[in-house]
């Protein structure tokens, strides 16, 4: 049982970390790595999700803290592909029912760009960059392989988390306070 506890009190100390570490980066948008995943996960918890789907909203970008390409990636026309990287490394640590919203959330936001009227005009500017870069709106076929997966409704509620989550605010809990939810949703190593 001590084993257990202690990698899971591992992966929410390495995700915490990183955050203290690198949140105070930007990639582009006016408020920093740590506020906006702060603000995702309260947004989150308001709309009474989940723990799994909280600590996705809370760890969706970790990738952007993984990847060494800077916070000036996409001005530079380089897709990261964080939701890759960031959906491998929680995986290993949290599991499918956190990393797959997270792989899926980029595509959640090209399946928006086609079916919703209006979506692309309401993103940030920083969102339209990456999108571009992201391969743009979804064309039909990628459409319906999206609609398929397991995860997709998962991903599009937490897509409304992410682009609700880029606005100036200082009334949010601290990341360290997730700590146990993560040690809760922890894999055993």
């Amino acid at each position: 049982m001590f084993a257990k506890e202690t990698n899971c009190s591992t992966a929410a100390a390495e995700a915490i970390a990183l955050f203290v570490r690198l949140g105070t980066l930007h990639y582009g948008e006016k408020v920093s790595q740590l506020d906006h995943a702060l603000q995702c996960a309260h947004n989150a918890r308001l709309a009474g999700e989940g723990e799994a789907m909280i600590a996705a909203a809370l760890l969706h970008d970790i990738g952007h803290l993984l990847h060494h390409e800077g916070e000036d990636a996409a001005t530079r026309g380089i897709d990261t592909r964080h939701e890759i990287t960031g959906a491998t490394w929680l995986r290993e640590r949290f599991g499918p029912e956190v990393s797959e919203p997270v792989r899926l959330h980029v595509d959640a936001k090209r399946y928006l760009a086609l079916r919703q009227p209006g979506y692309v005009g309401s993103l940030s500017p920083a969102s339209l960059e990456s999108l571009a870069l992201q391969g743009g709106a979804m064309d039909e076929e990628e459409a319906t392989r999206f609609e398929q997966d397991p995860h997709h409704a998962e991903a599009l509620r937490l897509r409304d988390y992410d682009d609700l989550g880029k606005k100036d605010r200082d009334d949010l809990q601290s990341f360290e306070s997730y700590h146990d939810m993560l040690v809760r949703l922890a894999r055993e190593g």
